[in-house]
């Protein structure tokens, strides 16, 4: 199969990801800016995970461009990530609504390490079947990044339960991480 059924259904999924979660943002009554100002921690919120699913939309598309075709448990794969990413949307509204506290935070954070760990899934699906001499095998190596983030949003949701805005600090750590621009795979092709 081409992969181009892939990406387009992964690029709609994570448009309506972030459609869903604008959506929640509630427009307030008055029409003071000072009415805007409940509304920060759901703005923040959205905020890091509009970053999320943006790392996310953006290291999907550069290790696609790696593959040639698709089989079941690539798309499968697939879909475990896409799983995950959709559970974005309700985490964010409850960690924005109860203004970051630990459950909501913790939550989060566990939601973000089984998509960083769907992710990795589908690296080592496409991997298994390009060979291990592909142009993502190559580009992936050792993978600092990959594997230092399952480890930071561990460390992140037990802190969570010790000050909710620690385990806040981790997971804006691990975005920071990835939004540093990764050559790897651009070198590569």
């Amino acid at each position: 199969m081409q992969k181009g059924r892939v990406e387009a259904f992964s690029d709609g999924v994570l448009a309506i990801i972030i459609t869903i979660m604008v959506l929640e943002i509630k427009v307030p009554h008055g029409d003071n800016f000072t009415d805007l100002i409940p509304l920060i921690p759901v703005i923040l919120s959205y905020v890091l995970s509009f970053i999320y699913i943006g790392i996310y939309w953006n290291n999907h598309h550069h290790m696609m461009q790696t593959v040639k075709t698709v089989k079941g448990t690539i798309l499968w794969a697939n879909l475990h990530l896409l799983f995950w990413l959709s559970l974005i949307p309700f985490v964010t509204s409850w960690m924005g609504e109860h203004h970051f506290s630990s459950k909501p935070m913790a939550l989060y954070g566990f939601v973000l390490l089984m998509a960083a760990m769907a992710y990795f899934m589908l690296q080592n699906e496409i991997i298994k079947s390009q060979g291990e001499n592909s142009i993502l095998a190559k580009a992936v190596g050792k993978d600092f990044k990959g594997k230092i983030s399952p480890i930071l949003y561990l460390i992140g949701i037990g802190l969570s339960f010790v000050h909710s805005w620690l385990g806040g600090a981790i997971f804006i750590l691990v975005a920071f991480i990835w939004l540093i621009p990764d050559k790897r795979i651009e070198k590569s092709l």
